[in-house]
């Protein structure tokens, strides 16, 4: 899995977008035992926050440990540093296993193994993210330029999984077909500009030119987000299934 948050691991923490509690309420109403979960990949630990309030305790891993240093605490959380594809649990321990805006990065056929081993038998599997952002028309438009035009070259090819709403990625389970989803938020420019400093194609820039990325479109984005609404969108992505007999 590539490391692509450790540099910005404190703008992850403020700046990424929450799901809200709704969603992971749902999800957990398909789990038939509340006992163990664990969240792969959990950045900054807010889906294992989250689910900290529903299962007696939760396990939550990430390959970076300065995303880790920030991740929210909780007596029944426990965070290791290592990968998704090969973890330290035991064959069939949890009733819950969730991973938010990562999945793509995976190796899907290494990955996909560990969760069967891992997983009980009548366990759920989880995916969640989140599309692109959803503005007024004006701050669309200037966002939209930045993310296709200017950083566009910049971005992992694995990103194409996450623009196609992670239906053309493998999954190899019992799919449970799920409502669909949408988080909004009141932003300010601040928060916007941070979240898109965030993102690992701006980083990629940054890397490349020396130049950050976004102070090309900051003027113009702040002014525009002035005369808006200040809400934002996020389209939200989901897919649950739990395991057949055999991967």
């Amino acid at each position: 899995m590539k490391d692509n948050f450790s540099a910005q691991a404190t703008k992850y923490a403020q700046y990424r977008p929450q799901y809200p509690q709704a969603l992971i309420d749902y999800v957990c109403t398909f789990v038939r035992t509340p006992g163990k979960a664990l969240d792969l990949a959990t950045g900054n630990g807010q889906i294992a926050q989250k689910l900290s309030t529903r299962f007696e305790s939760v396990y939550a891993t990430d390959i970076s440990e300065k995303q880790l240093q920030h991740a929210v605490k909780a007596d029944n959380i426990t965070y290791k540093l290592e990968t998704a594809e090969q973890t330290s649990f035991d064959d069939n321990s949890f009733d819950l296993i969730t991973v938010g805006q990562a999945v793509h990065w995976f190796d899907f056929s290494i990955f996909y193994k560990e969760v069967y081993r891992i997983l009980k038998p009548e366990g759920v599997f989880a995916i969640l993210g989140y599309s692109l952002p959803i503005t007024n028309p004006r701050a669309d438009a200037v966002i939209s330029h930045f993310y296709h035009d200017i950083i566009g070259p910049y971005w992992d090819a694995e990103r194409r999984f996450v623009e196609q709403r992670y239906q053309t990625i493998p999954f190899p389970f019992k799919e449970i077909e799920a409502i669909p989803w949408q988080n909004e938020v009141d932003w300010n420019i601040s928060q916007l500009l941070g979240y898109l400093e965030s993102w690992s194609a701006t980083q990629h820039y940054k890397t490349k030119t020396g130049i950050n990325p976004v102070d090309l479109i900051r003027a113009e984005l702040s002014l525009v987000w002035e005369a808006g609404d200040k809400k934002v969108r996020f389209p939200l992505l989901l897919r649950i299934g739990r395991p057949y007999t055999k991967f």
